[in-house]
């Protein structure tokens, strides 16, 4: 199963160098279990999106762990594949590139003719690049929010809700990442993603502001407040969060968290791993949810 990690810091840049690199469960270390390849996404000063990845395992590359002790990002965006739809190259390496957002993906979406024909229907199939669900989810996503004028968080409601009602579905877990902004779903239960955080007005709240003041050794010589996300826990903070089935959970450049809960709450045509194809079926292997 992909790996993902979301990193928001406020509107300081900072390094992820100890999540990305030297944690208990670092993504390097987790890419030993997925070596179809890893990404890296940031954002320059000036908002650019800055995306370095490859289709080679994290822990082998040089270039990885050069770039996760030198990049600096208000944001961060990171992957380690195991690929389950479309080749092992790097047009369908996460995170992908769309209108200055990045995304990045794990589970597996089926049916991308209908989806395709959707993505035609609304302008938005010349966003596709490679072969994946996920940037085709992506596509989606962006489609929406370009009909919408620029609402992302409705446009993940919109566009997963129209998945969930059309297309088979084992999972699609997403992190999307702005340089203000982070969004990430977890949709439905099948696999995990927790978020580390720190919430004032207790975790229950439907709104509140959630933060997680991080130990000096791992983000710089400051203590700063972030909030992160990642398939696995990462360290052994007792923080650490599961998102509930259906969670859509925003992270603006405050750091306030909003939680709510737009899509359906089972999708219409939920797939086991009996219904995947090996290949895919041998890339989602469950995680434990502790």
């Amino acid at each position: 199963m992909c790996r993902l990690f979301g990193m928001h810091a406020g509107k300081t840049p900072v390094h992820a160098t100890f999540w990305l690199l030297t944690a208990p469960d670092s993504l390097a270390r987790q890419s030993r279990k997925e070596a179809d390849g890893f990404g890296i996404g940031t954002f320059a000063p000036d908002g650019t999106p800055e995306v370095d990845k490859a289709p080679v395992a994290a822990y082998e590359d040089v270039k990885y762990a050069q770039e996760a002790r030198e990049l600096e990002s208000t944001t961060f965006l990171a992957h380690v594949r195991y690929a389950s739809t479309g080749g092992n190259t790097a047009v369908n390496t996460h995170p992908f590139v769309q209108d200055n957002r990045l995304l990045a993906h794990n589970g597996v979406v089926e049916d991308l003719d209908v989806l395709d024909n959707r993505l035609r229907q609304l302008d938005a199939y010349d966003l596709v690049r490679g072969e994946t669900d996920s940037e085709r989810v992506f596509a989606l996503i962006t489609a929406e929010a370009r009909n919408n004028g620029g609402n992302v968080g409705a446009a993940i409601g919109t566009a997963l809700t129209w998945v969930a009602r059309n297309l088979r579905l084992y999972a699609v877990n997403i992190i999307l990442t702005t340089p203000t902004d982070v969004w990430a779903v977890r949709y439905p239960d099948t696999h995990p993603l927790y978020v580390l955080q720190e919430a004032a007005e207790g975790p229950h709240n439907e709104k509140h502001s959630e933060r997680i003041s991080l130990h000096s050794e791992q983000m710089g010589r400051e203590q700063r407040p972030a909030v992160l996300l990642a398939t696995e826990k990462m360290d052994a903070n007792p923080n650490w969060r599961l998102l509930d089935s259906g969670e859509l959970l925003h992270v603006d450049s405050n750091l306030q968290v909003d939680r709510s809960f737009p899509l359906p709450e089972h999708p219409q045509h939920l797939i086991t791993l009996a219904d995947l194809d090996p290949t895919a079926a041998a890339s989602q292997h469950p995680l434990k949810v502790s």
